[in-house]
């Protein structure tokens, strides 16, 4: 069986381990993790991993976070994968730095890139892991914290959390979303060693 892994973010340069690129940076360590590499396909990037006879197809959409219906209702469809086996990785400005959070279904929650999915699929019955980025911003300065690059010391944090998460989704698909979110959905990412 094949499951669709989409990680939300923003393409070029400029949006590189920016906290909206959460979802980019989670599929980039799982990708070199595993000694394999994205190639360019339609509205995106892909790349699969094989998983105890299953796939894992893991794309980073090109369409922009806004846009990002657009690539995953496509994949799906090209790979015939049925919404309960779509994963989507986002940040999250409700959740503090380190958290991570897992739901089968539920509201986009102000995520423009989880609402356009939604209206693309016509259903919110995905499941979603949610990356916490914090909301240590002045007021008027969301848009430039979103979008603000990741410390040196998050960045280290990003590798026990994409981890982690890589963990949660082969949970997942193993021993089903309520594993899953046993193991994925406890405290705050252990900061690590120096």
């Amino acid at each position: 069986m094949n499951y669709l892994i989409v990680g939300l973010g923003n393409i070029g340069a400029e949006y590189h381990n920016t906290r909206h690129n959460m979802g980019f940076i989670v599929l980039d360590a799982w990708v070199q993790a595993s000694n394999t590499v994205f190639s360019t396909g339609r509205y995106g990037d892909l790349a699969e991993i094989p998983f105890r006879g299953h796939k894992f197809i893991l794309l980073k959409p090109s369409t922009y976070m806004n846009l990002s219906g657009k690539a995953v209702r496509y994949w799906m469809q090209e790979k015939n994968i049925p919404i309960e086996r779509v994963v989507v990785l986002c940040d999250d400005l409700n959740l503090p730095f380190g958290t991570v959070r897992m739901r089968t279904s539920g509201s986009p929650g102000g995520h423009n890139g989880l609402k356009n999915i939604e209206e693309m699929l016509g259903s919110n019955a995905y499941s979603r892991i949610r990356l916490g980025i914090g909301n240590e911003y002045a007021r008027g300065t969301q848009i430039d914290f979103v979008l603000g690059r990741l410390s040196e010391d998050e960045l280290k944090q990003m590798e026990n959390i994409s981890v982690k998460v890589i963990e949660g989704i082969k949970t997942f698909v193993n021993q089903g979303a309520g594993k899953a979110m046993t193991m994925l959905n406890s405290k705050v990412a252990a900061k690590p060693e120096q």
